[in-house]
């Protein structure tokens, strides 16, 4: 057994309060706290920061299911709908798979609200499988 903590998310990923909490092939899950740092200058969070954990969370587990291919999965179409504003508090985000092919993968990403399991934004990413940059 090892006491290795996992590295810490990039700089971009830890400023849109994203983490993950469990990841496979299949599912992705995860949580984001927002406040002041993810606001527009209208003081709600920005619908971008939605797209950015859409899009990380699909490309999360879609790079998983196709790891033992010495592949990963970069996005190349990100479809994501704002539902309800958010000025502060938690979501809960859930990544799953709608099809998983040999070229390409559709994912199915919903973020809801904690307090409440109100939809505040939804997406759905289509990634291209790749292979794994040469160390």
């Amino acid at each position: 057994m090892t006491d290795e903590q996992p590295p810490p998310p990039p700089a971009f990923v830890a400023a849109m309060g994203f983490r993950t909490v469990e990841k496979s092939g299949t599912r992705v899950t995860g949580t984001a706290e927002f406040g002041p740092e993810q606001h527009t200058p209208w003081g709600v969070v920005h619908g971008g920061v939605y797209c950015a954990i859409v899009e990380t969370a699909a490309s999360i587990g879609a790079s998983e299911a196709v790891r033992d291919q010495g592949q990963f999965s970069v996005g190349v179409n990100n479809d994501t709908d704002f539902i309800r504003s958010m000025t502060a508090g938690r979501v809960d985000v859930v990544a799953q798979p709608v099809q998983q092919g040999r070229t390409q993968q559709l994912w199915q990403v919903t973020l809801t609200r904690a307090e409440d399991g109100k939809l505040v934004a939804q997406g759905k990413v289509r990634l291209q499988n790749v292979p794994l940059p040469s160390a």
